[in-house]
């Protein structure tokens, strides 16, 4: 149904911004239920790729309906509560390491990071790369060798986390705030200020339409 749905879209031209027709136009259109609509609707939106404002309709957030398969989508929501965990017990520790033994290069990168997601945001993007080198600054930042391991040994899963948290609706530009508190507590060495501001950011990204979603349901 979800291919049906894409080449639709794609036959009528429609792209990043437009409106779909309503559940039930589509469902004539189609020549389907209205329940495999919602289905195939609901799995645009937990990959991000249309964004559903209640009482508003659904919309396109990306020119192409190029979808997961369902059974991928399932195995990254198992996996991503244990990521989320480990994110919040290591990047908490180490947002309180970084302002307690932060230099003033490590600051310099702190703030490149930033410029360069808000540069991405600008540009329409979701700023994936400017927030990679973001918590890789205040990784570098806290100068401990064997957390940064553990970090690397995740790095996979960890750019994955990020994706689905910043594909939310304004969660780049929510992410951009979070991490300049991050890094002003981290330049003011306040390291109980640095930890609560980096777990605050981390409960933000735990919060994904993809945990919410239960395939049986729909």
């Amino acid at each position: 149904m979800v291919e049906r749905l894409r080449e639709h879209v794609e036959s009528a031209g429609l792209r990043s911004g437009d409106r779909l027709p309503s559940e039930r136009d589509l469902a004539e259109r189609l020549g389907v239920s209205r329940a495999s609509i919602k289905q195939a609707i609901l799995v645009l939106e937990v990959q991000g790729l249309v964004e559903i404002r209640h009482g508003g309709g659904t919309y396109l957030r990306t020119d192409t309906l190029t979808a997961e398969p369902v059974s991928t989508l399932v195995e990254r929501q198992r996996r991503l509560p244990d990521v989320l965990d480990a994110r919040e017990a290591m990047e908490s520790k180490l947002a309180e390491l970084a302002a307690l033994r932060r230099t003033e290069q490590d600051l310099a990168e702190i703030d490149s990071a930033l410029e360069a997601m808000r540069a991405e945001i600008a540009e329409g993007l979701l700023g994936e790369e400017g927030d990679r080198r973001f918590h890789a600054a205040v990784t570098a930042s806290a100068h401990s060798a064997l957390l940064a391991e553990f970090m690397s040994g995740i790095a996979e899963r960890i750019a994955e986390s990020r994706r689905e948290s910043l594909q939310q609706p304004d969660r780049p530009s929510q992410s951009l705030t979070q991490h300049t508190r991050i890094a002003e507590a981290i330049r003011a060495q306040d390291t109980q200020a640095a930890r609560e501001a980096m777990r605050a950011h981390l409960v933000t990204v735990s919060r994904v339409r993809l945990l919410s979603w239960t395939p049986e349901d729909e």
